[in-house]
């Protein structure tokens, strides 16, 4: 799906040094340590990377992207308890090593 919509194979092997890559913006950046935080267990979203989410977005989009991060995290979380393993769907996927 991402590369569906235009993130490079150079931006996804990039993921797990989003910090420090060239590769993404400052806003991106908030948004992917919001997306730690939300991973975390327990989940602790510390009130400095809240805040610049807030100050990115509306209290909807934040809405939407706080909802879209808890899905990913339940269907990943659901998948590894009952031992669901990739059906071989996706050509070329991958996942980046985990930046925690």
């Amino acid at each position: 799906m991402s590369r569906q919509q235009g993130v490079s194979e150079a931006k996804l092997r990039a993921l797990a040094e989003y910090e420090t890559s060239p590769l993404f913006s400052d806003e991106e950046r908030a948004v992917l340590r919001y997306v730690d935080a939300m991973t975390e267990t327990p989940v602790d979203v510390p009130d400095e990377v809240f805040g610049v989410v807030r100050a990115l977005y509306d209290d909807g989009q934040i809405v939407e992207l706080t909802a879209a991060i808890a899905w990913e995290n339940y269907r990943a979380r659901f998948d590894h308890a009952l031992g669901v393993e990739a059906e071989g769907f996706s050509a070329r996927a991958y996942c980046p090593p985990s930046v925690v």
